[in-house]
């Protein structure tokens, strides 16, 4: 049976480690050559090492395929282009970006820091960003390619703690469909994944209550290498038709998320006023706010 990725070239950003790794692995198992760029930082990206991404290359290349090592950041655009040209410079060619890098930074909004707020919007949105603008040249020039975002439920849905995190991975979803819109017609798709899996990131959850360590118990049952054959199958030629979507995976579940829609109307033909809005426009709208939900009161079932 052929491989669904045979000969095609994929970055993995945020490759050594967790999701990515397990993306990685697949794609080359899958018949793609793969860049493996991590630059080894901690999980609030502080540091740097080498050793994540050389091991994720020397375990493909045990297993028969083909991958090379990027230590670039995705968080300034001249480094990211780098990542880049490294399949390029390498294998000749692109076909296909996972956008996974990410750092967690949490903290309650009022004492979030604004270094706290904007490196983590660096990393995963503007990283998702430099790194796609860099790679949307050469997709034009070929007219072929592929994008898979990462986002959130917490952007989606709502988390505490979390307002820089998910402010990036909702924001993901913009850029994510813009690209879908403006590059469909070279044949280029973009589509986002959120997933639910155990990382060294989830790991920086709070387990102070009771509560909050049963949950943490159900999410360990998760494992990154669930998240995989999703990306493996939106980077593939099967996929040629999935573009501008929203795909959540849990276990061996797979959803695909609603997008925002207008969900009721209210008309007034002289127009409103603050007081109408009061007294008549807000009261007959209200039966269909969003409650301020968090994920986990979304997700309320155990892991199937």
């Amino acid at each position: 049976m052929a491989k669904s990725l045979q000969d095609k070239v994929i970055i993995v950003t945020g490759a050594g480690r967790g999701i990515g790794r397990e993306i990685a692995l697949l794609c080359a198992a899958e018949g793609a050559k793969v860049v493996v760029n991590d630059p080894g930082g901690a999980a609030d990206g502080a540091g740097t090492s080498a050793a994540p991404a050389e091991e994720v290359v020397e375990e493909i290349k045990k297993r028969g395929g083909t991958a090379v090592a990027n230590f670039e950041s995705v968080a300034e655009a001249i480094p990211a282009s780098k990542i880049v040209k490294t399949a390029t410079d390498h294998f000749g060619r692109l076909d296909g970006v996972v956008n996974n890098a990410g750092i967690l930074r949490d903290m309650i909004f009022h004492k979030m820091s604004v270094e706290a707020f904007e490196a983590v919007i660096k990393v995963h949105l503007m990283g998702s960003f430099y790194v796609s603008h860099a790679a949307a040249r050469i997709y034009r020039e070929q007219e072929s390619g592929s994008f898979v975002h990462f986002t959130s439920t917490s952007g989606l849905i709502g988390n505490y703690g979390q307002a820089n995190y998910a402010a990036a991975k909702l924001g993901i979803v913009g850029l994510s469909k813009s690209i879908a819109l403006d590059m469909g017609r070279f044949n280029v798709r973009s589509n986002c994944v959120s997933p639910f899996a155990w990382t060294r990131m989830i790991g920086t959850i709070p387990t102070e209550t009771d509560a909050e360590k049963a949950r943490v118990e159900k999410i360990k049952q998760m494992g990154p290498e669930k998240i995989a054959p999703v990306c493996a199958y939106l980077l593939s030629d099967a996929a040629k038709d999935v573009t501008g979507q929203i795909f959540g995976v849990r276990m061996n579940e797979i959803f695909l998320f609603g997008q925002h829609r207008p969900v009721r109307s209210v008309h007034r033909g002289e127009g409103w006023t603050p007081e109408t809005i009061a007294e008549h426009g807000m009261p007959a709208l209200k039966g269909s706010f969003a409650k301020l939900d968090r994920s986990a009161d979304v997700f309320t079932w155990d892991p199937i």
